[in-house]
């Protein structure tokens, strides 16, 4: 059985809260999946099937705002604050809206990239999920 990464920093700062889910965007994953945020997008639309909107969705223009409120109150350790605040308009048109991903969602994207890697990180974000969740439990219940 793999061991779970020792020395990888917390990843609660890059779960946000979105549409009543916690997720995690799509680079952030990528990141943690070891690939590029391009392939795992293109692996990701390959087996869209596998994800029904409550596993993944994409971020719209009106809650584009709300996520970079997000970022902006977080550590700063997303990697995805430069990309959403320097978007060339005259390259992309609209700034790149990130595809988010939640618990279960996260957990598929692992399945679809079948990398050890991925495997292995995927414990990883499902933890940090968990331990989000029983915070958010015992602090509704004080």
């Amino acid at each position: 059985m793999a061991k779970e990464p020792t020395d990888l920093p917390s990843l609660e700062p890059l779960i946000f809260s979105i549409r009543g889910h916690r997720v995690i965007l799509d680079a952030d994953l990528a990141r943690l999946y070891g690939v590029h945020t391009k392939r795992f997008n293109e692996a990701f639309k390959r087996n869209r099937g596998r994800f029904p909107d409550d596993f993944a969705f994409q971020i719209s223009d009106a809650e584009y705002p709300q996520l970079r409120a997000q970022l902006a109150n977080s550590t700063g350790q997303s990697s995805n604050w430069s990309q959403f605040a320097t978007s060339s308009a005259s390259r992309r048109g609209r700034a790149y809206r990130p595809w988010a991903f939640t618990e279960h969602g996260a957990l598929m994207a692992a399945n679809i990239l079948r990398s050890g890697q991925a495997v292995r990180m995927s414990v990883y974000v499902i933890r940090a999920f968990v331990r989000l969740r029983e915070e958010l439990t015992a602090n509704a219940v004080i």
